[in-house]
């Protein structure tokens, strides 16, 4: 199982990883959309398999991740040992061992949390709605005032491929007006281009985050346009299946 461990100066304690398609046992849907380590039960795949991939997952990790219902809002759900999967937020956050606060994409941007102490652990799912509403304010808002927070940002759709309508940039721009240097025009008449993971940093900077790592809108980090390592919804539609990001601590 290939996956993808971040790089960030996270403090002993303190464990991430984000999956790819490597290692799971879905086959191949339209398109190949959900073939391997798919782990949305929502997209269409045999559940068995995707009960194993999940299973799968849990082992490499040794850990158990706890999924949400994603919806594209700013809700942060407090996790512990007794948190079921598919509670309805777009982040969630724990100080307790051996409970992974886990984030499913296929093109939004996973960002992963921590504190320098390595006493609490946050994940948020960051598509541009979320973002652009404060889905990083209530993950940051999780911990005790004054952590010194440090975050990871894992693959997302990419900036040469993240072309949105006006309405996303106005989102965005009525919260920070110097997000105009995250939008350049699209190649269609009054669409724009959009850097997810610019957006996401700036708007990290502000909330006093300084400690950033991770995704940098290059193009190994795009799901896009790498559909042997990461699934995109952009690019294969309904059929395309999740990967995760996952963080917790000891």
């Amino acid at each position: 199982m290939q996956m993808i461990c971040p790089d960030w100066p996270a403090p002993p304690g303190v464990h991430a990883l984000c999956t790819t398609r490597d290692g799971g046992v879905s086959g191949s849907a339209q398109g190949g959309g959900w073939a391997g380590l798919n782990l949305g039960t929502h997209v269409g795949d045999d559940p068995a398999a995707v009960a194993e991939n999940r299973a799968r997952l849990a082992e490499a990790a040794g850990v158990r991740p706890v999924y949400l219902q994603q919806v594209h809002g700013t809700a942060c759900a407090p996790l512990d040992a007794r948190s079921p999967d598919g509670l309805e937020a777009d982040a969630c956050t724990t100080a307790k061992p051996g409970i992974a606060c886990t984030i499913m994409v296929a093109d939004c941007l996973p960002v992963l949390l921590c504190d320098a102490m390595g006493r609490r652990v946050a994940a948020a799912h960051c598509g541009w709605r979320g973002l652009a509403a404060g889905v990083l304010d209530s993950a940051c808002a999780a911990f005790e005032p004054g952590s010194e927070l440090m975050a990871w940002l894992g693959p997302c759709i990419g900036p040469t491929a993240f072309e949105v309508g006006p309405e996303v940039r106005a989102a965005f721009l009525a919260r920070d007006e110097g997000a105009q240097a995250c939008f350049v025009p699209g190649v269609a008449e009054g669409k724009w281009l959009a850097d997810l993971p610019a957006l996401a940093r700036r708007r990290l900077a502000a909330l006093g985050v300084q400690s950033v790592h991770g995704n940098d809108g290059s193009a190994a980090w795009c799901t896009v346009g790498n559909p042997s390592v990461f699934f995109s919804y952009r690019r294969d539609g309904r059929v395309s299946g999740r990967f995760a990001a996952l963080v917790w601590r000891d």
